[in-house]
């Protein structure tokens, strides 16, 4: 059962780097636009869109992929919560 929440834990945690390359990318000109940014954002893309729906832009500042993130580290938090409850 140790080895199932690492797994998750870790798969989580290489999901949450992904996401913060992605929102560095949109620092850079024409990133998105490569086939890595297309590629990165077909993974991130989903689980941003609830919360773009959610939280309006801040004039040109959209915050909603930082509450992504607080949402995604959370989400860890329970997982490693559940899983020490288990073990």
């Amino acid at each position: 059962m140790e080895f199932v929440a690492g797994i998750i834990l870790q798969a989580m945690q290489i999901y949450w780097f992904i996401c913060i390359i992605y929102i560095f990318m949109s620092w850079l000109p024409n990133a998105r636009e490569s086939n890595f940014g297309q590629t990165i954002g077909k993974i991130v893309e989903p689980f941003f869109a609830p919360f773009r729906q959610i939280i309006p832009p801040l004039g040109m500042i959209d915050i909603s992929p930082i509450v992504a993130l607080f949402a995604l580290r959370f989400a860890m938090d329970g997982v490693r919560y559940l899983f020490s409850l288990i073990l």
